[in-house]
């Protein structure tokens, strides 16, 4: 599996956590990503525990700091489903007719 389309790759979470409280402080961090890690108490290490346990806290990290160094920015998640569902979807949802409409009556 090759990382070569992934911006990340490479750059350890300390590193970004770093980068991301020189650039800002952790008080504005804390307003940033309202997380107890930034806002209480906060330090590198309890971050770190934190974020390595918690997949969306680290999503919005990497994605704050993505954004702060004008690097590409990842698909939003739901871009991906979008076509699953529009597959799956029936053809009254498909066309974009009300649903149901046969019991109804067409909205006119």
């Amino acid at each position: 599996m090759t990382q070569a389309n992934n911006p990340l790759h490479g750059i350890k979470l300390e590193a970004i956590i770093n980068d991301l409280v020189e650039r800002y402080g952790w008080e504005e961090l804390g307003v940033r990503i309202n997380i107890r890690c930034f806002t209480q108490d906060p330090s590198v290490k309890s971050s770190l525990k934190f974020l390595r346990k918690t997949p969306w806290a680290r999503d919005k990290v990497e994605y704050l700091y993505l954004k702060a160094n004008k690097l590409p920015l990842p698909k939003p998640a739901g871009h991906a489903n979008e076509k699953a569902a529009a597959k799956t979807a029936g053809p009254s949802q498909a066309s974009g007719t009300q649903v149901n409409a046969h019991v109804w009556g067409a909205k006119e």
